[in-house]
């Protein structure tokens, strides 16, 4: 009974440490190659300055997690390359989008991005450059965003069940209660917008002077996995233009859709 006992109360404990362990991982994932402060880590997730730092090191023993010398910031280490090169060769949406990706940026001209969902974030998975000599980069691959920040995040975010969409939403605006896009009747509004058009719009709301069009990549239970999007400056983005994109995309994503349904992992 003592054994049991004792199996119980680890078995209760571990959880939550792997899901602060995960959760400092998320932090440091979307602070990309800046790395974060052992301040700003243990405030974003809500944890003592000791906790954090004990759980930080046990990372940097583990080579999932590197300080650096020059600012003592914390970053993600060399062990997360490895583990995502393993796993990208299982988990790898990039492969039956590709031709068909590639192929919609060169008809319309435009950077055209794959972005994935994780959790109550969006990951952008890849990027595929148009022929235009005006070339917007609004996101690098890997790098991450709350979901709603993004013409991707918010078409994900507005195909989720309502239930899920209620969860990211309170999510998105305790963890990011400086940006007024995330927050509360404005985040509505735009999934409302989505709503009706059919498809996610953004203008200037994450980089000056661009506009971007998204549409939600559904699995076969109609739950949203992924998500593409077009960005250009905004002298390209007429009206009419903006329409034809939405309805563009809507037929990629469908015929993405279908082209998920015939893939299968290599053996």
């Amino acid at each position: 009974m003592k054994t049991q006992s004792r199996k119980s109360a680890s078995a209760t404990r571990d959880p939550g440490t792997i899901e602060r362990t995960m959760e400092l991982l998320r932090l440091l994932a979307t602070a990309g190659r800046y790395g974060l402060a052992l301040t700003q880590i243990s405030d974003a997730a809500k944890l003592p300055n000791s906790t954090a730092h004990r759980l930080l090191h046990r990372l940097i023993d583990e080579r999932m997690v590197v300080q650096l010398e020059s600012n003592k910031r914390y970053v993600l280490g060399p062990l997360t390359f490895e583990l995502g090169l393993a796993a990208s060769k299982i988990y790898d949406l990039r492969e039956p989008c590709r031709a068909i990706l590639t192929r919609l940026a060169e008809e319309i001209e435009d950077m055209v991005y794959l972005t994935v969902r994780s959790g109550n974030e969006s990951v952008c998975e890849d990027r595929y450059e148009g022929p235009s000599t005006i070339r917007v980069v609004t996101l690098e691959v890997g790098s991450r965003r709350p979901l709603g920040l993004g013409a991707g995040g918010l078409a994900i975010l507005a195909a989720m069940p309502k239930e899920e969409m209620e969860q990211a939403l309170a999510y998105v605006a305790v963890r990011h209660p400086g940006n007024k896009a995330l927050q509360g009747e404005a985040l509505r509004k735009a999934i409302q917008e989505c709503h009706r058009r059919g498809f996610s719009y953004i203008k200037s709301q994450v980089t000056l002077g661009t506009s971007a069009v998204g549409v939600a990549i559904l699995d076969t239970l109609s739950n949203p996995i992924a998500a593409i999007s077009v960005a250009a400056v905004d002298s390209r983005m007429s009206r009419a233009r903006i329409e034809a994109l939405g309805e563009r995309l809507r037929s990629t994503a469908s015929q993405i859709r279908q082209s998920l349904h015939r893939f299968q992992p290599p053996n």
